[in-house]
């Protein structure tokens, strides 16, 4: 591939906006890769529910502790 083509994908790529569905699928390949390159049995499924849980945890209001 010459300079000028990769330069040219790579602009074209720049100019790319991801949808939050789409963000939320690179955040979530971005945590696999790294938690089973650290530990082996980390799987999809478990960053998947680790996700879902943090943004449930998220979204919930806030309780005070003592009301």
């Amino acid at each position: 591939m010459s300079d000028r083509r990769f330069e040219s994908l790579v602009d074209r790529a720049r100019r790319i906006e991801m949808t939050p569905p789409e963000k939320e699928a690179q955040r979530r390949s971005f945590a696999y890769g790294n938690a089973n390159i650290e530990n082996s049995a980390v799987t999809r499924e478990i960053v998947d529910k680790a996700a879902t849980a943090l943004a449930e945890e998220k979204s919930a209001p806030s309780r005070s502790v003592g009301r």
